[in-house]
């Protein structure tokens, strides 16, 4: 594609970075076949296509974002199926981050949306503050009929039927490994999930002790930023992620991390692109040391030595998701895990395509993401597993909120057949009761 960036223009790195992706596309329209809002919108300004030449044309000019461009971007789940398919090494992520950091520089948006976005900010990468709101979202929810609007209303249907108790896990501490050490990873809490499901870190802990990694929980840490990333709150994103990198970076300069675990694919995929985020800044050579290093758990759990579990007769249907399949391009370890487990693994139709969690894409865009979700769910469940198995705490919401079949984090399932207990995501009210498996 050809550009016409001002030699000005292209002193600026962010803009220079955005002139390298737009010139790599050819306007093949490859993107458009797995574009998930382009197949339910049938638009093609909601294709990875057609969102390129509006943001070419918006930064191209040097204009403030419109709109129409704006209506188009917020419609991006960021799924990055676009990336996966282009046969050009398009790079959309960086570009369309580079939009929406633009879009909340120039554009004024009406006062609801400017006060639900900044609410949505300030609550969800704080595990406490989002407790509370869950509990006041838990006691609005029967009244969620008379919400005037759809995102207030799909906020309110976000509330779990029970939150979970504080996991003192998630406090900084050192778990040391079970026999001989063979690796010492620090693993990222997170935020949402600490308040969603503290579960999953208590399993990833436990199965990660007991294939003799220790296990530290750094002081300092705490969101990864792409809540806010993701809204083009660059100022807000960077201080968090900034928290991270020092937080890590202490672990490596003194006794030494081999990883940096990650447990929810969409923090993943950010923490992964921290070298890229702070490649300007002052923390250029520690962020890129800790992106260096950061692993998806499956990518840990290949590194080590899983026990081969016997046959269960269990199936699980394994959803990929986007932030792992798309973003780190990780697309069998978790299910070659599941099955040396022991588990009978299955995939959807159409594995490629979101759920429609996409961060807060749920919540801001409630019926596009209503409309995913029903197309997930149907797949899912017409592979009849007994359960369903995903990475990534969103997807787990998104789908569970659709679906009877119980639905729990692969690193629960792993820590099942290894010994640990039973996950308590099965045994919730009209589950099926499922054998606990047994290693050979």
């Amino acid at each position: 594609m050809q550009t016409t960036f001002t030699p000005e223009q292209l002193t600026d790195p962010a803009i220079q970075r955005s002139n390298e992706i737009l010139r790599a596309c050819v306007h093949c329209g490859f993107c458009t076949a797995t574009c998930p809002t382009y197949q339910v919108l049938g638009d093609e300004l909601d294709s990875p296509r057609g969102r390129i030449y509006l943001i070419k044309d918006m930064l191209e000019k040097g204009r403030p974002a419109d709109a129409k461009t704006v209506k188009h971007i917020d419609r991006c789940l960021s799924c990055l199926a676009c990336m996966t398919t282009c046969p050009s090494g398009v790079h959309y992520m960086h570009l369309v981050d580079h939009a929406r950091e633009h879009i909340e520089r120039t554009y004024k948006r009406p006062l609801f949306e400017r006060v639900l976005r900044w609410t949505l900010a300030q609550i969800l990468p704080h595990p406490t503050r989002f407790r509370i709101a869950l509990l006041g979202a838990k006691i609005g929810r029967p009244f969620a009929f008379l919400m005037p609007d759809a995102r207030l209303k799909a906020m309110l249907e976000m509330a779990p039927k029970t939150i979970p108790p504080v996991s003192r896990n998630d406090d900084p501490q050192v778990f040391p490994a079970q026999g001989a050490r063979k690796m010492r990873v620090a693993l990222m809490t997170g935020c949402a999930q600490r308040a969603l499901n503290t579960d999953i870190n208590d399993a990833t802990i436990r199965l990660l002790t007991r294939l003799g990694c220790d296990v530290v929980i750094a002081e300092g840490q705490g969101c990864c930023g792409a809540l806010t990333h993701h809204m083009g709150k660059t100022q807000e994103s960077h201080a968090t992620a900034a928290r991270n990198i020092r937080a890590w970076h202490r672990e490596m300069t003194g006794e030494g991390l081999d990883a940096i675990v990650i447990n929810t694919s969409g923090c993943g995929t950010t923490v992964k692109d921290y070298g890229h985020m702070f490649r300007n800044e002052a923390l250029a050579s520690e962020a890129a040391a800790v992106s260096g290093i950061a692993m998806d758990v499956s990518e840990v759990l290949m590194k080590l030595d899983l026990p081969e579990g016997a046959q269960q007769g269990l199936k699980v249907a394994y959803h990929a998701a986007c932030s792992l399949q798309h973003g780190q391009q990780i697309k069998t370890h978790p299910k070659d895990l599941l099955k040396r487990a022991g588990y009978k693994v299955v995939e959807p139709a159409d594995s490629h395509l979101c759920c429609g969690s996409a961060g807060t894409y749920n919540l801001m865009q409630p019926e596009i993401s209503k409309e995913l979700k029903a197309r997930k769910v149907e797949t899912l469940e017409a592979t009849r597993p007994d359960i369903i198995a995903a990475g990534n705490i969103g997807c787990m919401m998104q789908i569970g909120s659709g679906t009877e079949v119980p639905i729990v984090h692969t690193v629960e399932l792993l820590d099942w057949a290894t010994g640990g207990p039973r996950p308590a995501g099965l045994d919730a009210p009209g589950k099926r009761e499922v054998p606990v498996p047994i290693l050979r």
